[in-house]
């Protein structure tokens, strides 16, 4: 009798085992394309979790898929505070708060501190006081997310992103040597996470 309940035990231990490694996997491929297939609805789910409760047989969220909507919900007010910056001092707690957010990106490789200080300090003066990027700041936070974790990206993706984020910002009107120091910035991330 223990050897049956020992091996039931342990197929309901590989049957558990298998189901969680299909939901992690399932959630680093969602992590995958977040660059390009996040909603603004997510996005603000996110941002303002709904007080209701989820449907009793709904399984939760994967943890990695949680912290990759987070992180790209935080990167977008970031950009949208620096935007908004009334004097240096806000600007510079805003900074802040982007350089930690920048730091908690990645979730496999992570680039050197020195790489992640430069991104900020150049996305802070592209960002600062630029209202006419406000509608891309979503989608520059979900690039900007998915160059932390490049590992996942193949090089074409890679280029398209680069390519974006210059549109965006000479969209912008974010002067060409801002553009070209983000984009040199992204790319050096994306060769430290891979």
């Amino acid at each position: 009798m223990p050897m049956k309940t020992f091996m039931v035990a342990l197929g309901a231990l590989l049957t558990a085992g298998n189901l969680r490694a299909d939901i992690y996997n399932g959630a680093k491929q969602q992590a995958r394309n977040a660059s390009g297939e996040i909603t603004e609805r997510e996005n603000q789910a996110v941002a303002n979790p709904s007080p209701s409760s989820p449907a009793p047989n709904a399984p939760a969220m994967d943890p990695v898929l949680q912290a990759t909507l987070r992180n790209i919900a935080n990167l977008r007010t970031d950009f949208a505070g620096l935007a908004q910056a009334a004097d240096t001092n806000a600007a510079a707690m805003q900074k802040q708060m982007l350089l930690n957010d920048l730091a908690a990106a990645p979730t496999g490789g992570k680039p050197s501190a020195a790489a992640v200080t430069k991104l900020g300090d150049d996305l802070t003066a592209a960002v600062s006081g630029n209202a006419r990027l406000r509608a891309q700041q979503p989608k520059l936070a979900q690039e900007i997310h998915a160059i932390f974790n490049s590992s996942h990206l193949t090089a074409a993706q890679q280029q398209m992103i680069f390519d974006d984020v210059q549109k965006m910002l000479q969209a912008a009107g974010v002067p060409a040597e801002n553009v070209t120091s983000v984009v040199n910035d992204l790319e050096a991330i994306a060769t430290a996470t891979k």
